[in-house]
């Protein structure tokens, strides 16, 4: 199997299910956050995040304009959030913490129609 399509079902099932889980438990979120700031969570989560990130960017590093840009930009975007979240922890917990309060909608639907698209790109059920 192509990892570019392998990413974009891995991607795009990550995504919807946490659409799903957010849009069915917003409490989640809350939790999450308030996770944050217990130091050992916010490690793991650091770390996981640059692994993933980094996995991600090794496989599939392609700046083309399709599909592969989205699950490219989603590697390094996991790359940089882990950064930033082991170089500068409450600095990086506050912007987050900001553009999800500003942009909590817009996040949500990002989410559901990026799944979407990954999804429907790898499956091929709608034929655009």
């Amino acid at each position: 199997m192509d990892v570019s399509l392998f990413l974009a079902k891995f991607w795009g099932w990550y995504l919807l299910i946490f659409f799903l889980i957010l849009s069915l438990n917003p409490k989640r979120i809350k939790q999450i956050f308030k996770d944050l700031n217990d130091e050992k969570f916010l490690l793991i989560a650091a770390f996981i995040s640059i692994i993933i990130g980094l996995i991600n960017i090794q496989f599939h590093n392609f700046w083309e304009l399709s599909y592969k840009l989205i699950i490219t930009l989603i590697g390094w975007l996991a790359l940089f959030i882990g950064l930033a979240l082991f170089i500068f922890p409450k600095p990086t917990v506050n912007w987050l913490e900001y553009i999800n309060i500003k942009l909590v909608q817009v996040i949500y639907m990002l989410l559901f129609f990026i799944g979407l698209f990954l999804l429907n790109t790898a499956y091929g059920i709608v034929i655009i």
